[in-house]
């Protein structure tokens, strides 16, 4: 991550000073040799170049150092530093007091004061985000550190990454918050603990109260000691190796966690509500970390903790299910027979529930893992497997115990599907395959829809066809799923777009129906397909569509 952590101290003496920076300097990129002797010495000049950046700032000038208090300072003149180097990449991770670059100390300098004065949230504790385009954005968390010597007890510091990516920087917040409070709370609870020993020996609130006060000669009433050091507050005889650790990891973490990925036109709506939902349950993370006040956090239940992840399995883990599997969609098609499949695969594009019920939870999981890639991202809500039975509105996958009861109002509804999973009863004890599903389980398929299936709708119709074709492997019936999915996705778009923001007409409606070929055969199931993927839009979608059209409703009342 191009940034820059500092831990910044707010003296009593001298302000707001910095107190320790951990900066990543990357490997320079090899360049050609160019022509011409080469002089000795040359080599060695860089190298020196390169490695007095740890003692530069700390030995600038004999002013600075005569500035300094003990709390204004972390690590004396003659310490090298600290160095650590990543092997993968070899970027390198130096902490010293200052930065190694004039630029960056008179940034990190900035950021200093303004963390320390006036960019602060209420309560003067917490984190805030400043910055410009000149001289970089900075996260800021602001916190106090016991110390029965100062005023009011407490001493003030502040943790700043400064960077020049803005977006980057936001898109990290939650992360930094989350790992920068780690570092904070135990700094806070081993300086409390040297605290509450020392008032213990000798209370200190006692004896101001006693003694004459005089802002005067205030620092002098405490032996002296009016700024303690870091180390002096913690007791921690390796505070700054520490601290190094952590502000080196925080570093090469952040910056592994976002990469970029180049992307060959817009990015699809599945890519765009995975990028939604990624956003919601960090910020919902953070929001359960950040949560201040005397009562307790409230917990999620377990099935509104299932349903966070929402359960969007990745290849990775479809291939850690252990036992029998399904292994993609013409795998349970030739399993489940033809008409079963068709059946169970229209109540799956119709938005209905889809009940399974075994005891096998693995089987359950990759029949789900194969059945999801008929629908868009948005569309799907699944439970993998639950104790109890799941309301529709919660679920349209839902993966159940063999003893658990089917609601009688569910399996007398037309919108529901149950496939029981039953074990077969082998005479023969010879080992089977994890492949011959069929050996091993039955499948019963039951639903109280009495509407004929073989019609429609379109998508399903040219689905089949794929799955059929021997002559296509899996992989390319994939990327030809891909190509439906985004052909009927752009449909759902145009009938959003024209019947839920323009606000058209039945009559309208039926003509963009017929120009985006979703009607004669099937006509029902393909509008019941376009509806139910409607849902599946990406809320970042319509508030586009609902911006650009009061925008232009704007434009159309206010003519120019």
């Amino acid at each position: 991550m191009n940034a820059l952590v500092a831990l910044c101290h707010f003296c009593e003496l001298h302000g707001p000073r910095t107190l320790f920076c951990t900066e990543a300097v990357h490997p320079p990129s090899p360049s050609p040799p160019q022509p011409g002797p080469v002089i000795p010495g040359d080599r060695d000049r860089e190298a020196d170049r390169e490695g007095e950046g740890l003692t530069m700032r700390a030995n600038s000038s004999a002013t600075q150092r005569a500035d300094m208090c003990e709390g204004c300072r972390s690590l004396p003149a003659s310490h090298p530093g600290f160095v650590s180097v990543d092997s993968e990449t070899g970027i390198r991770y130096l902490s010293h007091q200052h930065p190694r670059q004039q630029q960056l100390f008179s940034v990190v300098r900035q950021a200093c004061v303004r963390s320390l004065s006036c960019e602060v949230c209420p309560g003067r504790e917490g984190p805030i985000f400043f910055g410009d385009e000149q001289h970089g954005f900075v996260f800021s968390h602001t916190f106090f550190i016991k110390d029965s010597l100062a005023r009011g007890f407490q001493r003030w510091y502040s943790i700043v990454v400064v960077a020049m990516d803005r977006i980057y920087l936001i898109n990290s917040w939650p992360f930094l918050l989350r790992h920068l409070r780690l570092t904070i709370q135990s700094l806070q609870n081993t300086a409390l603990k040297v605290f509450d020993s020392e008032q213990c020996v000798c209370p200190q609130r006692a004896v101001r109260m006693n003694s004459a006060f005089s802002p005067a000669v205030f620092p002098h009433q405490r032996s002296g000691n009016a700024a303690r050091s870091l180390t002096s507050l913690t007791q921690h005889p390796n505070l700054w190796a520490s601290l190094h650790s952590s502000f080196s990891w925080l570093l090469k973490a952040c910056g592994s966690r976002l990469t970029e990925k180049l992307l060959e036109g817009a990015p699809t709506e599945d890519t765009l509500v995975l990028i939604e939902r990624q956003t919601e349950q960090e910020e919902e993370m953070s929001g359960w970390d950040g949560a201040e006040g005397g009562g307790s956090n409230p917990q999620p239940s377990q099935s509104e903790s299932v349903q966070a992840k929402d359960f969007q399995f990745d290849d990775g883990r479809q291939e850690d299910l252990l036992g029998p599997k399904f292994k993609s969609l013409r795998h349970l098609r030739q399993v489940l027979g033809a008409s079963d499949f068709r059946q169970l695969a229209w109540h799956v594009l119709m938005g209905n529930q889809v009940i399974w019920r075994g005891a096998d939870p693995g089987l359950i999981q990759s029949a789900f893992n194969v059945l999801k890639a008929l629908l868009p991202v948005g569309c799907v809500r699944a439970v993998p497997y639950s104790p109890h039975y799941e309301e529709a509105y919660r679920c349209n996958f839902l993966g159940l115990s063999p003893d658990v009861p089917i609601p009688a109002h569910v399996s007398s509804s037309e919108f529901s599907m149950l496939v029981d999973v039953l074990n077969v009863e082998r005479g023969c004890v010879n080992p089977v395959s994890d492949d011959d599903i069929l050996s091993l389980y039955q499948f019963n398929i039951s639903s109280a829809n009495t509407q004929p299936t073989d019609k429609g709708p379109t998508l399903l119709n040219k689905i089949e066809v794929a799955l059929s074709n021997g002559n296509l492997s899996v992989e390319v019936v994939s990327l030809c799923l891909l190509c439906l999915k985004e052909e009927w996705m752009n449909k759902v778009k145009v009938l959003f777009k024209f019947s839920k923001v323009d606000g058209r007409g039945k009559e309208d409606t039926q003509k963009v129906l017929a120009l985006l070929g979703a009607t004669g055969p099937g006509e029902e199931d393909n509008v019941r397909l376009l509806k139910f993927w409607m849902t599946g839009l990406s809320k970042l979608y319509k508030s586009h569509l609902m911006t650009a059209v009061r925008g232009g409703e704007r434009t159309l009342s206010h003519p120019t």
